[in-house]
């Protein structure tokens, strides 16, 4: 590759993230009153993550009965309205435990 395409790789990527975060700021001047639309754009960034999350999941563990366990567990600590940070670790001290039993057996 040489210079002068990386360059316009960079140049067409900076427009492109432009215009998708401006363009909102231009076509919506007033503010939003549909509750429908509000409650659309409200959760479009957790469907976005569980999106391109969940799929990860089941494939970044070295079994799928870990990957179960996994997010079982984070589920489950979840609905406990635990931390964060309690409930990564807690997901991740699970799947390391059923991948040695797995390895065991």
């Amino acid at each position: 590759m040489n210079n002068t395409a990386l360059i316009l790789y960079i140049l067409v990527m900076a427009g492109v993230t432009y215009l998708i975060r401006m363009l909102p700021l231009a076509l919506f001047q007033r503010e939003i009153k549909s509750i429908f639309i509000k409650s659309f754009l409200y959760y479009v960034p957790y469907a976005v993550l569980g999106s391109m999350t969940f799929p990860a999941i089941f494939s970044s563990t070295g079994s799928l009965p870990s990957a179960l366990a996994g997010t079982l567990c984070a589920v489950v600590l979840a609905l406990y309205e635990k931390g964060l940070v309690t409930v990564a670790v807690a997901s991740c001290v699970t799947v390391l435990l059923v991948e040695g039993i797995v390895a065991v057996f």
